[in-house]
């Protein structure tokens, strides 16, 4: 096997992107990337079939999608997903969850606000502010909350959704007490 390299000539000429303004090689790691490959074609064609050809060979070789990294981490116990028949015939109901993060940091999971269509962006920022923490919306219907916060849930869903009743919000965690 012959591994050497050709000698490279100094002082090096590197070509930038116009449109991320890195390396061409890194293109690839830019959130645009399509854009990338748009300006490439136009302003360096030679070099847009290089990246076509090297592509076309990565293909192959993988034999398929290239798989990307997602951003991780130690993932929430999530609650099981329903079904649009399940949807139609359980009655709606908002789960109150609280779960253990690190050693003693705790969250509060909201569970089945989605189903009252209520936006769960909103409702994320809103309880970020009335609880002064951190808030997210994760899942399709799914909010986070740090802390524990589901007496104050109880009291304070009803009053900014009236359309969710008092009897259809369940602490989930009333037996582990």
């Amino acid at each position: 096997m012959n591994c050497q390299r050709e000698p490279a000539e100094y002082p090096l000429a590197v070509k930038y992107c116009g449109n991320c303004s890195m390396p061409f090689e890194y293109c690839e790691y830019y959130v645009e990337y399509d854009k990338c490959k748009e300006w490439l074609a136009k302003n360096h064609p030679e070099d847009y079939e290089k990246l076509l050809l090297r592509e076309a060979a990565e293909a192959t070789c993988a034999g398929g999608e290239k798989k990307r990294q997602t951003r991780g981490g130690k993932g929430l116990a999530r609650c099981k997903k329903l079904n649009a028949t399940d949807e139609d015939a359980a009655p709606k109901r908002v789960c109150l969850t609280c779960t253990t993060r690190g050693k003693n940091k705790r969250v509060t999971i909201v569970v089945g606000l989605a189903a009252y269509k209520i936006d769960l962006r909103a409702a994320a920022k809103f309880f970020g502010n009335k609880f002064a923490c951190g808030s997210s919306a994760t899942g399709t219907d799914e909010i986070v909350i740090q802390g524990d916060v589901r007496q104050e849930l109880l009291m304070v869903i009803p009053d900014k959704w009236p359309e969710v009743a008092v009897e259809a919000i369940v602490d989930c965690d009333e037996s582990k007490k």
